[in-house]
């Protein structure tokens, strides 16, 4: 990997969009030791739909990014992350349209 799109340095996609998910994608009320997403963070965007807290703001900012976009960063539930997360690549067009909006380079 290119290191200008290190991912533990970067962030940027995690505090850029709404990272909707469809509900069975987080851990169940019923069986919580479930390996889906920690229910505590998200929030409802409609009926069937998830988000991450934190990413349905105005200035989204995933409530699982620690550190800082653009110096290092990590994921809390990396290993749980929903799959708009596993989606985004290193280069691709959300990765670099995060970027931007972080000022850093594409």
């Amino acid at each position: 990997m290119d290191p200008a799109f290190d991912c533990q340095r970067c962030g940027a996609c995690c505090a850029s969009f709404r990272v909707s998910f469809y509900w069975t994608e987080a851990q169940g009320e019923h069986d919580p030791r479930s390996l889906g997403v920690p229910a505590a963070l998200t929030e409802p965007v409609s009926p069937h739909l998830l988000c991450m807290q934190g990413t349905h703001a105005r200035q989204p900012h995933c409530a699982a990014l620690q550190g800082r976009v653009g110096e290092s960063v990590g994921c809390t539930i990396y290993a749980q992350r929903p799959s708009p997360c596993r989606e985004v690549m290193p280069g691709d067009a959300q990765c670099l349209k995060a970027r931007a909006r972080h000022g850093l380079p594409t």
